[in-house]
């Protein structure tokens, strides 16, 4: 019998790929982290396809970006920034993301999260380890609407996540984006009325859509044009965020 050869890989099992969630990153902003200088990491992939979504390569795409390379990018920044803003994408779709939010947290830098509410029982875990310290949520559409604007069926599970933001008292932004052709003033005041049933009091911010970028569906322009202060209520205020 032919005598194998023993070689030192023959009992090394093969390394695991390496995850890769970050598509790309904004080394510096001062606009999406109210009154703090940030970075962005923008996370690939989506649950949701928003009609309207002007992401379509981060959503669509694949990460480039591991969480130990981006570890030494948040290093080599340390004293440069306040706070990292976790987005995408969707970024909590991401279970890598709790051990990278919690060495964030570790460095001294606050953790901002962009999300479409469609994973509260990651963002319970994030919330109960007090890891977040500011969270974005998109209120897409109004739950009649909300599946042929997002092309999902997780308007339960956005209503889930907004319940338990409000129940930890943390401090967030609730916003929608606003196309004429899918979301109407009537929509709208739909939308701030679900809020006030949820107790919600504060600001309600609605961007208008850019028209003239590439987005998932070919869309129409955008009339982007409403009656802000006419959606505005005693407990809520209506601000544009052009």
């Amino acid at each position: 019998m032919e005598k194998k050869e023993n070689t030192n890989n023959e009992h090394i099992s093969a390394k695991a790929p390496i995850s890769r969630p970050i598509y790309s990153i904004t080394p510096f902003t001062l606009l999406d982290y109210p009154h703090n200088s940030a970075c962005i990491l923008w996370f690939a992939g989506c649950n949701m396809r928003c009609l309207y979504c002007y992401n379509p390569e981060i959503v669509l795409g694949k990460g480039r970006v591991s969480n130990e390379e981006t570890i030494r990018f948040l290093q080599s920044r340390q004293g440069l920034l306040d706070a990292v803003v976790f987005s995408g994408g969707e970024c909590v779709l991401h279970k890598n993301i709790i051990p990278l939010i919690e060495k964030v947290k570790e460095m001294g830098l606050k953790v901002k999260i962009d999300t479409n509410g469609s994973s509260p029982d990651i963002l319970k875990q994030l919330l109960d380890k007090n890891q977040i310290d500011y969270i974005a949520l998109d209120y897409k559409a109004p739950q009649s609407k909300f599946q042929n604007i997002t092309q999902s069926d997780l308007y339960d599970s956005f209503e889930k996540s907004l319940e338990l933001i409000l129940e930890y008292q943390i401090d967030f932004e609730v916003r929608t984006t606003y196309h004429s052709d899918l979301i109407t003033e009537e929509d709208l005041i739909e939308m701030v009325a679900f809020l006030e049933s949820k107790n919600y009091v504060g600001k309600y911010y609605i961007q208008f859509f850019k028209n003239n970028v590439n987005t998932i569906s070919k869309l129409e322009r955008s009339i982007n044009k409403i009656d802000h202060e006419k959606l505005s209520t005693p407990t809520i205020k209506v601000i544009l965020r052009e």
